[in-house]
């Protein structure tokens, strides 16, 4: 057996989507976001893996100006799932791929209203 200790990654099913980061923000965001709310960035996980384009709650498409993204010249359209506290994940669907655009540690001011 290996001394060195190393994690397992989280196996996905067939059906479910993978999580890439789009920008560097996004990657940044992330990793402040999973030191401060862990939890509720597994449950973010989860839900995007599964069913990134369902409508709740927390999870729904914006409006206006940033309904949409354009990534490698496409045009996408642009998702925000809202984790408690203001922390905000913005998001495009491709294919089986959820693409972070965006990671916002709290209520981004674009969408306050």
């Amino acid at each position: 057996m290996t001394k060195r200790k190393s994690d397992v990654p989280r196996p996905l099913k067939k059906a479910e989507y993978t999580i890439q980061f789009a920008t560097r923000q996004a990657e940044k965001g992330w990793t402040d976001l999973l030191s401060t709310t862990r939890n509720s960035v597994v449950d973010a996980w989860d839900f995007l893996t599964r069913t990134p384009r369902a409508s709740s709650e927390r999870n729904h498409q914006l409006k206006g100006q940033l309904a949409t993204v354009e990534r490698d010249g496409k045009t996408h359209g642009r998702w925000q799932y809202e984790l408690p506290g203001g922390a905000r994940l913005w998001f495009y669907v491709e294919g089986r791929d959820v693409w972070l655009v965006d990671v916002h540690t709290r209520h981004p001011n674009q969408t306050k209203s």
